[in-house]
This record gives structure tokens, C-alpha cells and sequence, in this order.
């Protein structure tokens, strides 16, 4: 979250928030802000729904995005998509329409398995080489920001718009 620049009154968005965990985390950390669960998946928004509930958290709002626009309803400071993206039909237009709903100076991290077969995770054949993902983000308008290495098993790439100054 640090790396996202993801400050008590931040607008963040979990795309593929699956069930929460991160959502919660993030809840936690924007206080202040707002927190948007994406998922396309109807079940999941009903357990994000329920988790939120029993947290007690004011500050996340749960959406039903499509495969290709994550339907964000205002622009957000950072953007965070963990484990998801080997899921995405078509990642350039995702990412495209993410691109639109940064703010200037927004932030876009992925999380996502190594190929190196060490470690948990999905499959071999699911995982995502961090480089496609990078030519895929330079396509949707997304310029490589930076690649923090403190994951053991996963790698983390940061974006930011390609008209955005760098921070």
C-alpha cells in the first residue's frame, strides 16, 4: 500500500476484490477515503457485502463490473489488482478504462504469481510473465512506474498514466 502512495483519504479500487481480503486491508488503511470492491462475479459482491457488514467499515462500496470496465463511479488515487490478472479476457481494454479512471498522479499496482515455479499459487499455465503484463499496460496507456522486489513469490508492478509526470 505504501508503494501505491494509499494515504488515509485516498479513493482506491480492489478490481477482482474476490471475497475481500485486500478490500478490508485497504478499508482499514483510506479510513477517510473510499474504497470501490470490483467484481464481476455477482456471489462475490454478496461476500464482500457481508464481510464489510461484519467489519463494521463506512467506507467500502462494493461494484458489479464487466470483464472490460470495471465501471469505477469517480476517479481514485490508486488502483489494486492481486492474483486476477490472468483472469482478464482482455486485459488491454481493462486496463484502458483503468487508465481513464486514475486520477493525474494515480497509481496502478499488479500482483501476480512468478513463473519460477517456486512457492503456492495457481498453476504454472495461469501465471502471467510480469513482461507481457508490462506490454499490455503500455497499451492501454500505462507506463511502468516501478518494480518493488520484496514479494518471495509474487511480483509487483506499479503504473501510473502515460501523460502523468512521475512522483
Amino acid at each position: 500500500m505504501d508503494v501505491l502512495l494509499i494515504g488515509e483519504e485516498s479513493v482506491v479500487a480492489d478490481l477482482g476484490a474476490g471475497g475481500g481480503w485486500f478490500t478490508i486491508r485497504l478499508a482499514r488503511r483510506a479510513l477517510n477515503g473510499r474504497v470501490y470492491a470490483e467484481d464481476i462475479q455477482r456471489e462475490m459482491i454478496e461476500a464482500i457485502n457481508r464481510r464489510v457488514d461484519r467489519e463494521g467499515l463506512k467506507n467500502v462500496r462494493p461494484i458489479l463490473g464487466t470483464p472490460s470496465d470495471p465501471a469505477l463511479p469517480e476517479p481514485v488515487d490508486a488502483v489494486l489488482i492481486v492474483d486476477a490478472y490472468h483472469e482478464m479476457d482482455d486485459p488491454v481494454v481493462l486496463l484502458r478504462n483503468v487508465a481513464k479512471s486514475l486520477k493525474p498522479n494515480g497509481r496502478v499496482g499488479i500482483v501476480d504469481f512468478t513463473k519460477d515455479g517456486g512457492g503456492p499459487g495457481p498453476p504454472m499455465e495461469e501465471r502471467v510473465d510480469p513482461e507481457r503484463v508490462v506490454r499490455d499496460a503500455q497499451s492501454a496507456g500505462l507506463r511502468l512506474h516501478s518494480r518493488p522486489n520484496f514479494l518471495r513469490y509474487q511480483y509487483l508492478l506499479v503504473f501510473v498514466r502515460s501523460d502523468s509526470a512521475s512522483r
